[in-house]
């Protein structure tokens, strides 16, 4: 049987509330462990924006074609999120969907993303990092690229 909690003067709680107030609570509580340690939706703005820039210009420079300008990233949803080792250091693998389109284009893409950043040393700034194949055939190389710091307001 489950301790009757005191109620306020006039009022009584039902059996419902006091099962489902400490299930409520205990869902938020884990909820917010999940995304701790997500990085600001602006650092995901940025990461993702160069993503699409490095891979532009991969493409554009293997056709000997210019790339185009800044691509317009928004709506990202991240769907899952791990902590992953990055060389000798920890990051972020993060996965899920954003919107996106490219300068001139009126067609908004809804495209799945898949992201690893890194936390800067003194954990300020963040860093896109890609894997890069293997030097020793044991151990993941990664190519990391500094993003923008965050704007203060």
């Amino acid at each position: 049987m489950l301790p009757l909690l005191p109620s306020p003067p006039g009022r009584s709680l039902s059996p419902l509330t006091l099962v489902l107030a400490p299930l409520l609570a205990l869902l938020l509580l884990l909820g917010g462990c999940s995304r701790g340690g997500q990085p600001p939706r602006g650092v995901l703005l940025d990461a993702l924006s160069l993503q699409i820039q490095l891979t532009q210009g991969a493409i554009a420079r293997a056709l000997d074609l210019e790339a185009g300008g800044l691509p317009e990233v928004s709506r990202v949803r991240v769907e899952q999120q791990e902590a992953v080792a990055i060389g000798e250091g920890r990051g972020l693998h993060l996965s899920g969907r954003f919107d996106w389109r490219l300068p001139g284009d009126a067609i908004r893409v809804d495209s799945p993303f898949e992201l690893y950043l890194q936390r800067g040393a003194r954990g300020e700034s963040w860093r896109l990092a890609r894997p890069s194949g293997s030097s020793d055939g044991n151990s993941q190389d990664w190519i990391t690229e500094p993003l923008p710091l965050p704007r203060k307001a």
